[in-house]
């Protein structure tokens, strides 16, 4: 699998976990005009807001990327990428107490994004604003996009998880009661398992074991083996 399916993947089935967590700051944003026409126009532009700051944020995470690509440490990173995933995935699926950090990061933010509401902002600079928001999901997908080889394949990886998390947030804005708490239950039952796959693919990834699509070798290896 490419790495911007695998994006659009994580992004598709983690979005119900959007809807859940994003959901009401999205359900908030009132439409300019009455009317489906502009309900499903300023939804949409919401939701490509999202898509610019994680684009944006695949520029920050490419950069980081590309000077580990060129000293060289991008086996250790994806390793260690993967070890953190596993962790994160261990502790929601045994239930782990963790560090409730994000409520400091989290107050700005909610300054900002009702500020922007009291003054009847465009809907695509509160999409913006609240794609910036702290998000262990969000921080998945970081992840991988530091995995990649450069800024370009960050930004098309981040720009692919954020087309992943765009139909269901899209449905679920528009017509709110979309989906039940019993079923995101389910959903993020489903989201550390997920985790663990991905994480397990970062490390065999990192340790070139020269399987194809799971654990490739390294390409430099293998020009020089042709020479």
């Amino acid at each position: 699998m490419s790495p911007e399916k695998l994006a659009f993947m994580i992004g598709l089935l983690g979005s119900v976990h959007c809807v859940g967590m994003c959901g009401p700051l999205a359900f908030a944003v009132p439409s300019v005009k009455p009317g489906w026409v502009y309900v499903v126009f300023d939804k949409l532009t919401y939701q490509f807001g999202r898509i610019i700051s994680y684009c944006l944020l695949g520029i920050l995470a490419g950069l980081i990327g590309r000077q580990i690509w060129m000293a060289g440490f991008q086996q250790g990173v994806s390793i260690v990428s993967g070890i953190l995933i596993l962790a994160a995935a261990c502790s929601r699926i045994f239930q782990l107490r963790t560090i409730k950090g994000n409520s400091l990061f989290l107050k700005p933010f909610n300054k900002l994004f009702n500020y922007a509401l009291k003054h009847k902002a465009n809907h695509i600079i509160i999409g913006i604003i609240n794609g910036f928001l702290p998000c262990g999901f969000v921080y998945l997908a970081l992840a991988g996009a530091i995995n990649t080889e450069g800024v370009s394949h960050a930004v098309t990886y981040m720009f692919w998880f954020g087309m992943g998390t765009l139909p269901l947030m899209l449905i679920a804005t528009i017509s709110v009661s979309f989906t039940g708490n019993l079923f995101r239950r389910k959903i993020n039952r489903i989201i550390p398992y997920m985790m663990l796959c991905l994480g397990i693919w970062f490390i065999f990834r990192g340790m070139e074991l020269n399987i194809p699509y799971l654990s490739p070798a390294k390409a430099s290896q293998e020009v020089t083996d042709c020479r």
